[in-house]
C-alpha cells in the first residue's frame, strides 16, 4: 500500500516537473530567434468603458510578442500551444491612444506598463508592455515599408 502511494506521488510530482520542463523550453524557442518582448493583450475592448463588456482590470492575457518581418506574433505565456494565439499585421493596426494602467489594471499587469490603445482590422484591442518594449513597436509600426499607411497617435 505504502509503495503504491509512494509510485503515485512520485508521478505526479514527475508530471509537474516535466509540464514546467515544456513551459521553459517553448518559450525559448519562442524567444529563440530574437525581437520578442514581454505584452499583455485585452482583445475586443469596448469602445465605451462605462458599457457592457469588459470589468475594469478584467480581460487582459499574460504573453510574449514577437516580430516577424511585417508582423508581430502573440503568444500566451501559460499554453503549450507551439502557435501564436495571434497574428496582428503591421498594416491593420491602427493606435488610438495610450494610458498608464488604471484601477485593478495595476494589479494584473507588470509594474511599468504602459497601455497602448489599438485598432487591428476593425477589432479593438490593447497592448500592455514596458516603456522600452513601447519605443520599440512604435518604432516598428512607423518604420513601414514606403507607401504603406500608418497611424500612430
Amino acid at each position: 500500500m505504502f509503495l503504491a502511494v509512494l509510485v503515485s506521488v512520485l508521478a505526479v510530482v514527475a508530471l509537474v516537473g516535466i509540464g514546467l520542463f515544456v513551459f521553459g523550453l517553448r518559450r525559448r524557442l519562442i524567444q529563440r530567434s530574437g525581437g520578442t518582448f514581454d505584452c499583455s493583450l485585452r482583445w475586443d475592448v469596448p469602445d465605451d468603458p462605462d458599457s457592457a463588456g469588459l470589468p475594469p482590470g478584467k480581460g487582459w492575457v499574460y504573453g510574449v510578442a514577437r516580430y516577424s518581418g511585417d508582423r508581430i506574433m502573440w503568444f500566451r505565456v501559460f499554453s503549450y500551444a507551439p502557435r501564436p494565439r495571434r497574428v496582428l499585421e503591421r498594416a491593420a493596426i491602427e493606435v488610438v491612444g495610450r494610458r498608464t494602467p488604471e484601477g485593478e489594471e495595476e494589479l494584473a499587469l507588470l509594474s511599468d506598463a504602459v497601455v497602448l490603445g489599438c485598432v487591428h482590422q476593425g477589432t479593438r484591442l490593447e497592448l500592455a508592455m514596458s516603456e522600452d518594449a513601447l519605443t520599440g513597436f512604435l518604432a516598428w509600426l512607423e518604420a513601414a515599408p514606403p507607401g504603406q499607411r500608418v497611424n500612430v497617435a
